[in-house]
């Protein structure tokens, strides 16, 4: 739910601070919370270029990246109260919001890319749209794929629960990735995007699990060694808009928001496909991180889904609406 108390601050805001308007065109900023050379950036320029060409240059927008409008929960609100008209946020930081999002943060439930893509293009994504829209006053107008979550520590290669133990790992303030960390043996510390870089830099945390693109984008690799392709939840980042702002919208300008949304969210596609092997090698070769694969996955996958999905089945939805996205994707339901 979204905190109404923060509407002080919403209109303390001036207009010109978050979007300007000219006597030819309107600029809309847009949040971004990953660095640059992100998919979150990719997903945003791309956005505004289609918008400004489908608007015949009548609307442009102006893209803010390292979580400098604010940390990615705190741009839900913003986004929802009108202060700030798009942000571009980690779908597991949607969720605290409208807990149907929760559904794409269950551990393994997307076991490749081709699911994820089956899941946007299905009446699952405009279900969590509507359920989104319902719950927090924002709507879902694209999505960046931002690739598995793969964890990352400077300690000692992690290749099995075992290796785990010991790891400090940063997560996110979310219900669903804590207990998914517990069920493996771990003890993860919650804490904010924006002091995980400063935290691995100091040794608070011995860790964190990103896509390789933020790893990369967010220069992890200055203080981490080590990788461990656990890809345990895929990152589909939404990008969201002030449901407010686009009622106010006329039909033409609607259409051309959705229509560079839809665009935007398969260019993300290419995007990642053409870039996640150069992204790894990079890693490797100019930071000198070490990738290693996860000898026991099974084991991990099963401690996750027994643990994990049982508790929070109510939270998504229901059995039913993890039925229906299994159900999509082509797996066994429950």
């Amino acid at each position: 739910m979204i905190n109404k108390n923060k509407m002080t601050k919403a209109l303390s805001l001036t207009a010109g601070l978050l979007f300007s308007t000219s006597a030819f065109s309107t600029t809309w900023n847009v949040a971004v919370g990953d660095g640059g050379g992100s998919t979150q950036e990719a997903l945003g320029i791309k956005f505004g270029e289609l918008l400004t060409e489908k608007t015949s240059g009548k609307f442009k927008t102006q893209i803010f990246v390292n979580g400098q409008l604010g940390s990615e929960q705190d741009t839900v609100n913003d986004v929802a109260l009108e202060s700030l008209p798009f942000s571009i946020i980690a779908s597991n930081n949607l969720a605290p919001f409208s807990p149907a999002v929760g559904l794409l943060s269950l551990p393994y439930i997307f076991e490749n890319l081709d699911q994820t893509v089956q899941m946007i293009n299905s009446p699952v994504a405009q279900d969590l749209n509507q359920r989104t829209i319902q719950d927090t006053g924002t709507r879902i107008v694209g999505w960046a794929y931002s690739g598995f979550r793969v964890l990352s520590n400077s300690k000692h290669p992690v290749k099995n629960l075992a290796d785990l133990s010991d790891i400090i790992v940063r997560v996110p303030k979310n219900e669903i990735m804590i207990d998914t960390y517990k069920s493996w043996g771990n003890n993860p510390t919650p804490m904010a995007w924006s002091e995980t870089f400063t935290a691995l830099q100091q040794g608070v945390v011995d860790g964190q699990d990103n896509p390789y693109m933020t790893i990369y984008a967010m220069k992890f690799g200055e203080v981490q060694k080590y990788i461990s392709d656990i890809h345990y939840l895929f990152s589909l980042e939404p990008m969201i808009m002030s449901e407010s702002l686009f009622q106010k919208q006329d039909d033409a300008t609607k259409a051309a928001i959705l229509s560079a949304g839809k665009e935007a969210t398969e260019y993300s596609l290419q995007w990642l496909k053409d870039r996640e092997s150069k992204i790894k090698d990079e890693l490797v070769n100019q930071y000198g991180m070490k990738i290693d694969a996860i000898e026991d996955e099974k084991e991990w996958v099963k401690k996750a889904q027994d643990a994990v999905w049982p508790k929070f089945y109510e939270s998504v939805g229901g059995k039913d609406k993890v039925n229906a996205l299994l159900k999509v994707l082509g797996r066994p339901l429950i």
